[in-house]
């Protein structure tokens, strides 16, 4: 994939209790991602995932890592993507704005609508990582 061709994003893989929250948009209700967005010009990934986790569910992320980057062709819009995923717990509870149409917890083997992305790469990443069952 050539650089700038690519939509970026950060996201966040915050796992429960053996579930990942995952969220779905107005444009696409029957899908589900995980929580995030795209990054402001000059902003940290830590910083994008801080902000959009704010707008969208009114949360702030805590004890952040690195899980990987994956790359796929974004759900929604059809571009290149490369996503960057962090791990993280939260401060507060969830509730979706913003965009987003709806939140759910998911195991992944559920029936759950998931991105390509989310469960062709991030879920068997946290399944090896013995974060989903």
């Amino acid at each position: 994939m050539q650089q700038g061709t690519v939509m970026e994003v950060v996201a966040a893989a915050v796992v429960v209790d053996g579930r990942l929250l995952v969220v779905s948009k107005g444009a696409a209700p029957d899908v589900f991602y995980l929580p995030g967005g795209k990054p402001e010009p000059g902003e940290r990934p830590e910083e994008t995932l801080a902000r959009e986790l704010e707008e969208e569910l009114g949360v702030v992320p805590r004890d952040v890592e690195r899980l990987a980057v994956v790359e796929d062709v974004a759900a929604l819009e059809g571009v290149p993507m490369r996503m960057e995923v962090f791990t993280a717990t939260l401060s507060g509870t969830p509730v979706p704005a913003a965009e987003l149409a709806a939140l759910r917890w998911t195991d992944g083997r559920d029936g759950v609508r998931l991105a390509p992305a989310v469960g062709g790469q991030v879920v068997p990443l946290l399944r090896g990582a013995g974060r989903l069952p």
